[in-house]
């Protein structure tokens, strides 16, 4: 009698169980959140940078660049080194943000940011007009 009030029991318990456990209210679940984890080179949330001052930056931009181009080959004209340092002015200025354009401008300085853009367009500006480099390598012909 006992096995069998303890089967009734368990039965009992286990129907009120799955009933609660499968009622619901009328409010819809909330959805969970879809929050895309952390990702450094996301800017679409930056501030927005304006005409104005996206050509403010493009024209510091290229004035350092061909200053630095200069220095670097002296025997060069000014106008061999415009339009590779124009091109990545443009590159940059497509993914610019207003903090990056902030600090290159108005601070003098390159943020990190910055520097990996640059090296970005950079390669995207110059790959096809580059020559290509000799490798150094003879071959070793067999006695």
């Amino acid at each position: 009698m006992k096995l069998k009030n303890l089967f009734i029991a368990l039965l009992t318990s286990l129907i009120i169980s799955s009933v609660i456990i499968g009622c619901s209210d009328d409010k819809p679940a909330p959805a969970a959140k879809s929050e895309k984890p952390f990702d450094p080179f996301d800017h679409s949330k930056d501030e927005k940078i304006s005409e104005a001052e996206k050509d403010k930056f493009e024209k510091a931009f290229v004035e350092q660049c061909v200053k630095k181009e200069m220095l670097a080959s002296p025997n060069a004209d000014k106008a061999r080194f415009t339009a590779p340092c124009t091109c990545i002015a443009n590159e940059l200025s497509k993914t610019l943000t207003a903090k990056e354009a902030e600090k290159f401008v108005d601070e003098g300085e390159n943020p990190v940011s910055l520097t990996f853009k640059v090296e970005s367009a950079g390669y995207q500006c110059l790959q096809e007009k580059a020559p290509p480099k000799d490798s150094g390598f003879t071959s070793v012909t067999p006695q």
